[in-house]
């Protein structure tokens, strides 16, 4: 849900059931199918690959590739095998990689570790530039109705003043973490009473 995007799922390689599928351009030319399905038997040593042999039209495959979010997609057709190369398209970025053929596993299995670090760190950084700092109830509340993301905050323990949170502004605890317990007030920002817990708050959609 956090990496998708108009066209569909946009899958981490790591977890993706399919991390490459093989597209053959022109495929009922000879020699297509019979070299797609030779690189996708290399690729299937290195990563978790698919053919699409269908009759379904190649754009048609791209789109069905990219709604399921399949990390990498191999385009091979006649002038490819002729000179020797595919291209590697990113579903993350759909940015086009020429690659010969000699090379494309390891090509193949760089691309799909350099995609799973790209998403993390993508990923990391809006989570952590959606995160607000609230010390009070009108800082709370103003971040709750303005701001989409996480509010953190500090809670005394009281029941009562989470059930003021949710009931006045939609907003429920989400987190409290074990090891980076940091101290940013020393009351809780819904009764200004002494607390020593930080919470992370939001609303669910």
């Amino acid at each position: 849900m956090v990496h998708g995007d108009d066209s569909g799922l946009v899958l981490p390689p790591r977890i993706a059931p399919t991390q490459v599928v093989i597209i053959p351009i022109q495929q009922k030319k000879e020699g297509v199918l019979e070299k797609a399905a030779e690189v996708c038997g290399r690729l299937g040593k290195v990563a978790r690959t698919k053919l699409d042999d269908s009759d379904k039209s190649p754009g048609w495959k791209f789109s069905e590739a990219e709604m399921r979010g399949i990390p990498v997609r191999v385009e091979l057709g006649p002038k490819d095998i002729e000179a020797g190369k595919c291209v590697l398209v990113r579903r993350d970025t759909r940015e086009k990689i020429e690659c010969s053929l000699d090379e494309v596993e390891t090509k193949v299995a760089e691309l799909l570790e350099t995609i799973q670090k790209d998403m993390f760190e993508r990923a990391k950084a809006h989570r952590d530039s959606h995160i607000w700092d609230a010390h009070n109830y009108a800082e709370f509340t103003e971040i709750a109705n303005n701001k989409p993301g996480f509010i953190r905050a500090m809670w005394c323990g009281d029941v009562a003043c989470e059930n003021k949170i949710k009931e006045d502004l939609a907003v429920t605890s989400r987190c409290m973490p074990f090891n980076d317990q940091e101290h940013i007030s020393d009351v809780c920002a819904c009764c200004g009473k002494p607390a020593k817990k930080l919470v992370y708050w939001g609303k669910a959609y």
